[in-house]
């Protein structure tokens, strides 16, 4: 069985990505989650010393360790290939999509940090290079869900693509950033999925915070809500 190492579920975007796959497609593993800051980092099995990172036990008795998130992916495509699309067409694009979100939209990234349990008031970050960034997702989301038909990004099931932007849908909803119609039921489509509701719950209930995250979260705009635990 798998073994997946992710970080705090409110801050980790990397993490949500793999471990939402996996669930969402009943795909077994065992979840070792590791507070960013902790003492117990080092057993993090990653070479980058990062997270996520998967762990596969062999039946010689080795370990094989994937490492990024897109790595994981593909390692568990070669045992589980309907994690893509299995249309041609639909799946060179859930790739390229794919691929997109992992390099790109810096400026979503820099400044919309992930924190999950907070709401946000951006209005005063709202730059060019940001609004091009929320611009080109919901054009990739337009596109996927116009073209293969819904209810998911690249069709009927939940693929690598939809896991990949699942962690956009709840920046989104931190900063409440406005949407054209299908672009919004699209995300909240995929907040309502069990397992990212299971997230969002588990990220709440954390009482762990770290620094140099809330910084970032600090510097994005006034807070309106924090809605995790104390």
């Amino acid at each position: 069985m798998y073994t997946l190492y992710i970080a705090n579920k409110n801050y980790s975007s990397w993490s949500l990505r793999p471990w939402l796959l996996m669930k969402q497609l009943d795909i077994p593993f065992k979840e070792v989650l590791i507070p960013f800051g902790s003492a117990e980092w080092d057993q993090n099995p990653s070479p980058t010393a990062q997270v996520p990172c998967l762990a596969d036990k062999q039946n010689d008795g080795s370990v094989l360790v994937a490492w990024d998130s897109l790595g994981i992916t593909e390692y568990v495509a070669d045992d589980h290939p309907h994690v893509w699309p299995s249309d041609k067409k639909a799946k060179a694009w859930a790739r390229c999509a794919t691929a997109e979100m992992h390099s790109g939209f810096h400026t979503l990234r820099s400044i919309c940090t992930n924190n999950i349990g907070l709401r946000i008031d951006v209005s005063t970050r709202m730059e060019q290079a940001l609004l091009r960034d929320i611009s080109r997702i919901e054009e990739l989301w337009n596109e996927g869900l116009s073209t293969f038909g819904g209810p998911f990004l690249a069709g009927a099931k939940f693929s690598v693509v939809d896991a990949f932007f699942a962690p956009v849908a709840f920046r989104f909803q931190t900063y409440d950033i406005k949407l054209g119609e299908k672009a919004d039921r699209y995300a909240a489509f995929l907040r309502s999925l069990p397992a990212m509701q299971d997230w969002y719950n588990a990220s709440l209930a954390e009482v762990w915070r770290d620094e140099p995250h809330e910084v970032d979260a600090r510097a994005a705009g006034p807070w309106v809500k924090d809605l995790r635990a104390v």
